[in-house]
C-alpha cells in the first residue's frame, strides 16, 4: 500500500498528539518540509507523465505548474506564520494542538467536507504573560495567567485586597469580592448584587460588563476600582488624595537630565519589548471583538500619558518661579536626550507634558527661559505638530536608522487607518496586499548596566507620582499665576 506524505504527517501527529506542547513546532516543521518535497516532486512526476500523453502534456505541464506555485505560496505564508507564532505555539499547550491538524487539512485536502471541518477546528492562539516582579527588575511581559493583588474599593473608600488572574472577567472579580466583604467586620449588612466601575481622579466613571475580561491594564493612572450596589452609583468619588495636592520641591531637582533620560530610555525600551507585534493587530481589531487583550501594548499606551502628567504635576508643583524655570529648562534637555537616543515615545510625551495648557499659560516661567532653550522647544514643538498628516514627525523617524522607539499612538492611528480604509475581504477572496502592508517592528532589546548610584533615579522614573486630573492642573497654575498678571 502507498502512503503519501499527509498520511503520513497526520500518522506522526496523531501518534505524538499525547507527548506535550513542545512537539507542535516541530510537527508544523515536519508538515511544512514534507510537504515543499511532496510538491517539487509532483512537478517532476507531472513531467515524466506527460511524457507518453500526447498533446495534452502541455496543459497538465501548465496545471502542475499551478500546483507548484499555489503550494510555494502557502509555504511562504506558512512560514511566515510559523517564524511570528513560534513561542505562543509552543506556550498554548493544548489550545494549539488543532493547528497542524487543521494546516494539513487546510492545504493537502480540498473536499467541502474538510473545509468545514477545517472551520470548527480553527481556535485564536493566546500567549501567557509573567508576572512582573519589584519595580527596579528588568520589565516582563504580562500573561493573562499572571496572578496579581488588586484593591478594589467601596463607596465610603475602605477597600478590600483581592487575588485574581490578569486575564479575570469582572463577574469572577465582583464574586471574589463579595466572598470578601461577607468576612468583613466594617460591613454590617451582607452586600447585594454588585456592579465593577472604574472612577477616574476627575469623577469620570465607567461601568464594566460581567463579562468583560483584563481590565487590570485599562485602568488610567489614577484610575481605582470601585465594587457597589447600581443605587450607589452616583454617590461614588474619587480618593481624598486624588483632590487634594500639597505644594513641594521635586526631587527631580536632585537628579540630572542625563541620569531622568538614560532611566527613561532604558524603560520604555523594557516596556516596549514586551509588546509582541500580535498585540498591534488585536488593538486594530479589537472593535471586532478580538479574544487576545493587548495587555503590554495597553501599559505603553498608559506610560505615555503618564510621562505627559508627570511633566505638568512637576512644574506647577513647583512654588518658586526660579526653581520652576530650572525644571523647565531640565525637560527640554530630558526630551532632547530622549530624541537623541532615538525613544520618541519618551521625546513626545514630555512635549506634549510641556504643552498642557495649563503650563504652557505661565507666561512668566516661559518668559525667564534662556532664548536659547526656547528656540529649541519651538523646534521640538514642529515635530510634534499633527498638520500635513504629522509630516515633520514621519520625516523624522525615515531619517533614524532601527532600533527605535516610535511613538506609539500614531502607530496605531495608522494601523487603524490600514484597516478601515482597506477590505478584508473581496468576495471569497482574502486581500494579501492589505496583510503585507503591515509595519515592521523590529526593535532589540536595549542593554545596559545600571550603576548603584542611580538606582534611586531608576525607581523615581518607573513610579511616578502625576496629576491626571486636568481640571486641578489648571487649578495649580492658576494659583501660581493668576490671570490678570
Amino acid at each position: 500500500m502507498t502512503t503519501t506524505t499527509a498520511d503520513f504527517v497526520q500518522a506522526s501527529w496523531f501518534q505524538s498528539e499525547a507527548s506535550g506542547k513542545h512537539q507542535t513546532c516541530f510537527l508544523l516543521n515536519l508538515t511544512l518540509t514534507r510537504f515543499s518535497l511532496e510538491g517539487d516532486g509532483g512537478g517532476a512526476e507531472g513531467e515524466r507523465r506527460d511524457g507518453g500523453g500526447g498533446g495534452g502534456g502541455g496543459g497538465e505541464r501548465d496545471g502542475a505548474m499551478d500546483e507548484a506555485e499555489r503550494k510555494q505560496a502557502v509555504l511562504t505564508v506558512a512560514f511566515r506564520y510559523l517564524d511570528t507564532y513560534r513561542e505562543l505555539l509552543q506556550e498554548e499547550g493544548e489550545r494549539s494542538n488543532s493547528f497542524p491538524k487543521m494546516f494539513i487539512v487546510t492545504v493537502l485536502c480540498s473536499s467541502d467536507e474538510e473545509k468545514e471541518s477545517r472551520k470548527k477546528q480553527v481556535r485564536p492562539l493566546f500567549r501567557h504573560f509573567r508576572r512582573i516582579d519589584a519595580c527596579l527588575q528588568p520589565r516582563e511581559a504580562f500573561r493573562g495567567s499572571d496572578e496579581i493583588f488588586c484593591r478594589v474599593y467601596t463607596p465610603d473608600h475602605s477597600y478590600v485586597t483581592i487575588r485574581s488572574r490578569l486575564s479575570c472577567r469582572v463577574g469572577e472579580i465582583l464574586a471574589l469580592v463579595k466572598e470578601k466583604l461577607q468576612y468583613s467586620e466594617d460591613q454590617p449588612v451582607l452586600p447585594g448584587n454588585l456592579i465593577l466601575v472604574a472612577v477616574t481622579s476627575a469623577g469620570e466613571k465607567a461601568v464594566f460588563r460581567p463579562s468583560d475580561e483584563a481590565v487590570f491594564t485599562t485602568l488610567g493612572v489614577n484610575t481605582h476600582l470601585f465594587a457597589c450596589e447600581p443605587s450607589e452609583l452616583d454617590s461614588l468619588l474619587p480618593l481624598p488624595e486624588e483632590i487634594h495636592w500639597t505644594p513641594g520641591d521635586s526631587k527631580l531637582h536632585d537628579m540630572s537630565a542625563e541620569e531622568v533620560a538614560n532611566q527613561l530610555v532604558v524603560f520604555d525600551w523594557e516596556l516596549f519589548s514586551c509588546v509582541h507585534e500580535v498585540e498591534f493587530v488585536c488593538y486594530v481589531f479589537h472593535g471586532e471583538q478580538s479574544r487576545w487583550r493587548p495587555l503590554n501594548l495597553e501599559l505603553v499606551l498608559q506610560r505615555c500619558s503618564e510621562v505627559q502628567h508627570w511633566v505638568a504635576t512637576e512644574i506647577l508643583q513647583c512654588q518658586s518661579l526660579p526653581k520652576r524655570i530650572q525644571l523647565l529648562r531640565k525637560f527640554i534637555k530630558i526630551a532632547a536626550l530622549c530624541k537623541q537616543q532615538q525613544d520618541l515615545l519618551s521625546f513626545l510625551a514630555v512635549v506634549l507634558g510641556l504643552d498642557n495648557p495649563a503650563v504652557s499659560r505661565l507666561r512668566l516661567t516661559w518668559e525667564g527661559l534662556p532664548g536659547k532653550f526656547r528656540k529649541q522647544f519651538q523646534q521640538f514643538e514642529s515635530i510634534a505638530d499633527p498638520s500635513r498628516n504629522h509630516k515633520s514627525y514621519r520625516d523624522l523617524i525615515t531619517s533614524l536608522r532601527p532600533p527605535l522607539i516610535p511613538f506609539t499612538p500614531l502607530l496605531l492611528k495608522d494601523l487603524t487607518f490600514l484597516h478601515e480604509s482597506c477590505k478584508t475581504f473581496h468576495g471569497e477572496l482574502v486581500n494579501f496586499e492589505k496583510m503585507v502592508s503591515e509595519i515592521a517592528l523590529n526593535f532589540h532589546r536595549l542593554i545596559s548596566e545600571t550603576s548603584p548610584s542611580h538606582l534611586q533615579t531608576k525607581a523615581y522614573v518607573r513610579q511616578l507620582q502625576v496629576i491626571d486630573n486636568q481640571n486641578l492642573l489648571f487649578d495649580m497654575s492658576c494659583k501660581l499665576e493668576p490671570k490678570d498678571t
